[in-house]
């Protein structure tokens, strides 16, 4: 069965993630695309040969569609995926999924009353050293976990988004969350994936001092403490001038894992008897130039359309990720740990 899809938002992660990677799928017909700029929404609407809207209500009252990517600015992606769901619209809405607690809440119970799918583009945990690193701690072959560190810090959303400079990822009322909401909830959902562990405790220290003219953070440090007693840092910025770094490293018993640390090995792994396992992998997803291929996220979806499975992001996956920013904020606003259980 082919699916009408239909893309909410035509800016760069929409340009370079959801509609080429919808177009490689040979299940999807990409029937719409909608962007408040008419200009950005007609020019993705004659390359993928679909219909233009400027306004996303017209779209779902006029077009038949299966699924929509919601790719909004961050306090857009509750309501308008809400209103997707409520259309009786498969969704897969770009991270963080939500501004808070509430509207976590309020997407998931709209999934679950509608009988939609509900899935949140968390692409780290498709990328393929990482899978291999889940697969190795699942066998014991690390042994205990005693700690991590993980990063993802780039230059800043000014080089790669579509409106540079001006863009919404600097206007706290439209982003709520700088980098920690950008990048850090990425690195938030993988750890929560490779350990399998969930974390009970965030101390957090946050700073705007790379970015002009912003109210959002653009340099974050995250401590967290796991349930299984796994302590580590986990850092989100834009002032990572000079490389990308996607890096993680696993620390246990038995070996450390580093993962994306080095360009020609994704994952090596450093055994406490010496020995030292490297594998080539292929790239992480990057927005440099020749970085995409496919994040994988865009088929995943398809795929638990089709199959009635629940995505391996779905909304309860989401918002697990999305808690561990939101108790971050608290700690910074409190300057005190925090204890994630009371989410």
């Amino acid at each position: 069965m082919i699916l009408n899809i239909a893309v909410i938002g035509c800016g760069s992660i929409a340009k370079h993630r959801h509609l080429p990677e919808y177009a490689q799928n040979k299940q999807v017909n990409i029937a719409a695309v909608c962007d408040i700029v008419g200009e950005r929404a007609e020019k993705a609407a004659l390359q993928y040969d679909a219909k233009a809207y400027t306004d996303y209500k017209e779209l779902l009252k006029n077009e038949k569609i299966d699924a929509v990517s919601v790719c909004l600015p961050n306090y857009l992606h509750a309501p308008v995926s809400i209103e997707a769901l409520n259309a009786g619209v498969h969704v897969l809405c770009e991270k963080p999924m939500a501004t808070s607690e509430e509207e976590a809440d309020k997407m998931i119970e709209a999934a679950e009353r509608n009988g939609k799918k509900l899935m949140i583009g968390h692409n780290q945990r498709f990328v393929a050293s990482h899978q291999k690193a889940k697969e190795l701690i699942e066998s014991g072959a690390i042994g205990k976990i005693y700690s991590f560190r993980t990063a993802f810090g780039h230059g800043g959303p000014e080089g790669w988004s579509a409106d540079g400079k001006n863009s919404w990822f600097f206007q706290k009322d439209k982003a709520f969350i700088g980098a920690m909401g950008d990048l850090g909830v990425h690195k938030a959902d993988l750890i929560r994936y490779l350990l399998q562990d969930e974390f009970v405790e965030v101390g957090a220290f946050v700073e705007t001092s790379a970015k002009e003219n912003t109210d959002v953070d653009d340099n974050a440090t995250l401590i967290l403490k796991s349930e299984k007693g796994t302590i580590g840092t986990l850092a989100a910025s834009w002032a990572y001038t000079a490389k990308e770094d996607n890096s993680t490293t696993i620390y246990g018993e038995k070996a450390t894992l580093r993962l994306e640390d080095d360009p020609s090995y994704s994952l090596a792994a450093q055994y406490a008897n010496g020995e030292v396992v490297k594998y080539e992998l292929g790239a992480i997803q990057s927005n440099a130039e020749g970085g995409q291929t496919t994040t994988h996220v865009i088929d995943h979806f398809i795929e638990s359309i089709q199959n009635d499975t629940t995505p391996l992001i779905d909304g309860e996956e989401g918002k697990k990720s999305l808690a561990i920013i939101l108790g971050a904020l608290e700690s910074v606003e409190t300057k005190k740990i925090y204890s994630l259980e009371k989410l």
